[in-house]
């Protein structure tokens, strides 16, 4: 552990990759937009899971290159990747013996993502961090948020009420012992070492199930580091709100704090804190997202994170077709010009 937590602390920056079937649509669905997160598309437009799955048939990204993406990150100075291994739509981006709603089993691609990228990490030196949803998932009845639906989200609601209406019905606990533990057991034992777990959205989680995920990531992963989106406390390091780029550490902000709200301060239990934030407004591609940011804005932001301490991870969503878009590469390395 002494050794990670030296080699977060001085990371200072990384790359977080969004992408999945949400990425054919680029943001929009039989002439409707998505939310300014176009991987909620599925919860924005309400699309059934008989519609969704249909977009595996679609996905066969013959420019996906893991090195040529590793390599990228390398040459902007970053330090370490984290890629969604598994996002709110409950499609898995490996080849996953739990659910057969995946990559490798439902797409013509055939290949593991995960596996691909985390090779690529080792040859290339850099580390490797597992983006997971540990509560929601809209492929599954019992999936997390139906006790959240008064908070708002960029959705149209946390769970999948569309296909599955009647929260009287759903039980979480159902779905985290049959997919959510085992899947999270198979990204730990299967892809070699794993620097960071990076889990989001701590809205069903009892503090027992918490405390499962924590437990089985440390017995797999001595090494690993988990995010404080982890949920009731359990975590190594502190990552703040999307896109959340303070202008102090107030120790102050760190008391009397919920430690299942994704924003904010926290104590840090290893003194490590991360800002994820985006390039544009959304995480995952969208074709209809031109708000990007200025390399002088992406350089001084993560100058000013750097300064106070917390690591930069910033995100790109791949394109259909497993590129990282042109607007996106050109800006990253002309913002590492402007850092050198």
């Amino acid at each position: 552990m002494t050794d990670n937590v030296s080699w977060f602390k001085q990371a200072k920056y990384g790359m977080m990759i969004h992408w999945g079937l949400y990425s054919l649509l680029g943001g929009a669905y039989r002439g409707q937009a998505a939310s300014a997160y176009a991987e909620w598309i599925q919860s924005k437009l309400q699309i059934p899971i008989a519609n969704y799955a249909q977009l595996a048939k679609g996905f066969n990204p013959l420019c996906f290159d893991a090195d040529r993406i590793v390599a990228l990150a390398q040459d902007c100075g970053m330090s370490y990747l984290v890629v969604t291994a598994k996002h709110h739509d409950g499609f898995a981006m490996y080849d996953s013996a739990v659910s057969d709603y995946n990559v490798v089993a439902q797409t013509p691609f055939h290949r593991d993502v995960i596996g691909e990228l985390a090779a690529a990490c080792r040859r290339a030196g850099l580390r490797f961090g597992l983006y997971y949803s540990q509560d929601l998932d809209w492929h599954e009845p019992n999936g997390g948020g139906y006790l959240s639906n008064d908070v708002g989200n960029s959705g149209t609601t946390w769970d999948n009420s569309w296909d599955f209406p009647d929260t009287r019905r759903k039980d979480f606990a159902q779905c985290f012992s049959a997919k959510i533990l085992p899947q999270v057991t198979e990204l730990m034992q299967n892809y070699g070492d794993i620097a960071t777990a990076w889990f989001d959205v701590p809205m069903t989680l009892s503090k027992a199930q918490s405390q499962a995920l924590y437990d089985t990531v440390k017995r797999l992963q001595p090494d690993c580091l988990i995010n404080s989106r982890l949920g009731n406390g359990q975590y190594d390091y502190v990552v703040l709100g999307d896109n959340e780029i303070p202008q102090a550490i107030d120790p102050a902000a760190t008391t009397n704090v919920d430690y299942n709200d994704i924003g904010g301060f926290k104590p840090s239990p290893l003194g490590l804190y991360e800002s994820a934030g985006t390039m544009n407004d959304s995480w995952g591609f969208s074709y209809q997202d031109h708000n990007w940011k200025t390399p002088q804005q992406l350089a001084t932001t993560l100058q000013h994170l750097n300064g106070l301490g917390i690591n930069y991870l910033l995100n790109v969503g791949l394109d259909p077709l497993g590129r990282v878009p042109l607007e996106a590469e050109s800006r990253l390395r002309e913002a590492a010009a402007l850092t050198r």
